[in-house]
């Protein structure tokens, strides 16, 4: 390896430490910001600052800045919010939809297919779905409980 790929190569890995750094950094205080902020003392909190702005109103005479405060403090909170949200929502569920694998992997009468679940379309989701609420509806009329579709529905289902 001459020195120029070297050096590429040593800048690839600091970009991706820098990267992967940034990225551990912002799980963390994702998922610290989560708990805090879902916690009811910062609902409390929240209140207690929509009451102080309330409170303050007559003092600032309802005045469009007075209002402007408000608007621009959640607009900005919500802002924010939403990418802590949908970062700790996607953590969750990529843990959820691996824990789920790992049971129906585990499990000999599952079904395999429906591993990766999450990855079909609204039509093979509809149909899947179809299954299911036939497998129960044959379950509740024989009183067995029904766990496999027939292979003819399966061959028409999810994949």
């Amino acid at each position: 390896m001459n020195k120029t790929q070297a050096a590429e190569l040593k800048q690839h890995e600091q970009e991706r430490d820098f990267f992967c750094v940034v990225s551990d950094a912002f799980h963390v205080f994702a998922q610290r910001s989560a708990i805090l902020l879902g916690s009811a003392w910062a609902f409390a909190a929240a209140v207690l600052a929509i009451l102080i702005w309330i409170l303050t109103g007559p003092t600032f005479h309802f005045s469009d800045t007075w209002q402007l405060i408000i608007n621009t403090a959640t607009t900005i909170i919500t802002f924010l919010m939403v990418f802590l949200i949908q970062n700790t929502q996607n953590r969750d569920a990529k843990a959820m939809h691996l824990k789920l694998d790992e049971l129906i992997r585990a499990i000999k009468a599952a079904r395999n297919e429906l591993v990766d679940l999450e990855d079909l379309s609204d039509e093979e989701l509809k149909k899947l779905e179809e299954q299911f609420r036939n497998m129960r509806k044959r379950a509740e009329n024989d009183g067995s409980p029904s766990r496999h579709v027939d292979p003819a529905e399966s061959a028409q289902g999810a994949r």
